[in-house]
Parts: C-alpha cells; sequence; structure tokens
C-alpha cells in the first residue's frame, strides 16, 4: 500500500508531529502486523523520531543543528534561499527516512516516541510517503 501525506509547513524551520496522520493511515489499510517505510522525497526536509512529550526537546534539537550548521552565504551553492544549502546538510545528516514496526495495527513507538517531519528551508507544501507493507 502506498499513500501520499500532504503537509504545509508554516515557518522557515519547524518539527511537524506526524505520527497521528501516519497511524491513520496504517488503520485505513486494515493491516496489522508489517513495516511501514515513512520516506521524504526532498532535499531540505527530513524525517526523525524522537520525543514528543516536552516541547524543550524540540526546540533543543533545532537549535543544536543550527549550531552545527548554520544559515549563512558563503556556501558555495545557493539555490533560492541562503537556508537552501544549509537545509541540503541537514537533510543528508538528519536523513529522509524512518521504518515503523507495525503490531496489533499501532506503530510499536517507545512511550514518549514521535515521528516527525522536520522543515529545513520552509514555509512549503511538501509531501511524505509511507509504504505500508504486511508481514
Amino acid at each position: 500500500m502506498f499513500i501520499t501525506l500532504n503537509l504545509k509547513t508554516e515557518r522557515r524551520q519547524e518539527l511537524q508531529l506526524i505520527t497521528g496522520p501516519v497511524q491513520t493511515a496504517i488503520t485505513q489499510t486494515g493491516i496489522k502486523e508489517g513495516l511501514c517505510l515513512i520516506y521524504c522525497p526532498h532535499t531540505t526536509a527530513g524525517i526523525t523520531a524522537n520525543s514528543y512529550l516536552d516541547p524543550a526537546t524540540l526546540a533543543d534539537l533545532q537549535a543544536e543543528l543550527d549550531r552545527l550548521i548554520p544559515t549563512r552565504v558563503d556556501f558555495q551553492h545557493i539555490f533560492d534561499t541562503p537556508s537552501d544549502a544549509a537545509g541540503h546538510i541537514k537533510a543528508s545528516l538528519i536523513g529522509n527516512q524512518f521504518t515503523a514496526i507495525i503490531h496489533e495495527g499501532r506503530l510499536a513507538l517507545g512511550e514518549s516516541q514521535g515521528i516527525f517531519f522536520w522543515e529545513y528551508d520552509g514555509p512549503r507544501s511538501r509531501k511524505v510517503y509511507l509504504k505500508i507493507v504486511e508481514g
């Protein structure tokens, strides 16, 4: 089963919790046991899993990634915005996919774990692809 999630980001950089829409898609398939590959087809965005309970966690993640890869104008490539080049590097470091186990029709995540779409060069309209496999 292949499903597309359509997202709209509101800020230049943000972490958007997508656990709910991913779980809804899994529920709609009726699959009880299997895998869900969550894939980001964009070069200035990524997918990660982390704690959703404390919003300060997300702020710390963003601040630390910005410290490591700040937006600046001296990158060799700047396509359309100053954050474009930094976004490419961030996407390569964080990654563009996450595989989740489906058990008894539910995502098998840790108690405080959520799946996030991470925008690095927004705001934009984005897509996330889900490949849900029974097994």
